[in-house]
């Protein structure tokens, strides 16, 4: 069945699958319940921005790599930023 989602929720979770892989959706779901108090797939552009410092905090306790907690926090801004549909078909 195909339902409607929220697309800067599944847009986050893929930019974060690049960094995390396959822990992208349960990390972001968690970011987004323990910060936020919400539930993840209703996130807004304005959501992101508030996330990305928690972000990238997590981040920085799995990784010393600063470059690449840089660069994910800039695909974070980019996508705070970005002109984005309401919504997507996704399976």
């Amino acid at each position: 069945m195909v339902e409607k989602q929220n697309n800067i929720y599944w847009r986050l979770v893929d930019i974060t699958s690049h960094y995390l892989g396959p822990a992208a959706e349960r990390f972001i779901d968690r970011q987004v319940q323990n910060h936020l108090n919400k539930d993840p797939k209703k996130i807004t552009q304005k959501d992101v921005e508030k996330l990305m410092d928690w972000i990238r905090g997590a981040v920085s306790l799995l990784t010393d790599n600063e470059n690449l907690v840089e660069d994910y926090i800039g695909e974070l801004k980019k996508l705070s930023k970005d002109k984005i549909s309401r919504g997507t078909d996704r399976k």
